[in-house]
């Protein structure tokens, strides 16, 4: 008799699939817009389980103030600067539109006031290609170009931690607890290695799914898996004249 297949229960949000919440600060968001620039200082910078960047406390005032990922070079008592016209410093919040083309920008919003939401990882960056009268074009991590607002606002700079990944994880015990802070799990079995009845494409005895793992993108959990809603697999092939 078989059982629930991994991607079935990842499904139902069991807490083995969950990121754990013990020790968790504050989440990652600017302030609610405003059309003045306010200046805060970094209160702290702190370490928070399951995220590889340094945490930064800007502190406006007493009792106001955000949690932001730290900044490649920022430091404690350093002032910064969150508005449209902010300064172009590094550490400092303001809109694309005021953002020169070649600048390298972290915690890009999508939308103007979503908080941020691309760059965010350790050592990731986007950079700014142009600009338009209502948009402006940058170059996202992935080295996608996406076009977002000139009114979103972003970070001038490299998150911290950039080198974090360069260390090795030396032991398998290791990468058990740094994929569990994110809730993944390790190891991961590939499904041609398990027997028919634990996944669909288990069983068999050279190692090979024995059918397409093209799935529609509305399969039930149970098959969905392997290369969902794919438009072509593989590698193309040049046509020879």
């Amino acid at each position: 008799m078989g059982k629930k297949i991994k991607v079935q229960r990842r499904g139902r949000g069991t807490s083995q699939f969950r990121a754990a919440k013990m020790n968790k600060i504050a989440p990652v968001k600017y302030p609610t817009p405003t059309k003045n620039n306010r200046t805060g200082t970094i209160k702290e910078l702190t370490h928070e389980p399951g995220r590889g960047a340094a945490l930064a406390y800007i502190e406006f005032e007493p009792g106001s103030g955000f949690y932001s990922s730290a900044i490649e070079g920022t430091y404690v008592d350093q002032e910064i600067t969150v508005g449209p016209n902010a300064p172009l410093k590094v550490g400092n919040v303001t809109t694309l539109r005021n953002i020169p083309e070649g600048t390298m920008v972290s915690n890009i919003e999508l939308r103007p006031g979503d908080g941020g939401k691309i760059a965010r990882s350790s050592g990731s960056f986007g950079t700014v290609i142009a600009h338009t009268k209502t948009h402006t074009s940058v170059r996202v991590p992935s080295k996608r170009t996406v076009t977002i607002h000139n009114e979103s606002r972003a970070t001038i700079g490299i998150i911290s931690g950039a080198g974090r990944r360069e260390k090795p994880f030396l032991t398998a015990g290791e990468k058990v607890h740094a994929k569990k802070a994110k809730g993944h799990i390790y190891p991961v079995a590939h499904g041609v290695k398990m027997p028919a009845a634990m996944h669909p494409h288990g069983g068999g005895r050279h190692r090979r799914p024995g059918k397409s793992t093209t799935v529609s993108r509305h399969a039930p959990p149970g098959a969905k898996v392997g290369l969902i809603a794919a438009r072509n697999s593989g590698k193309r092939q040049r046509r020879r004249n």
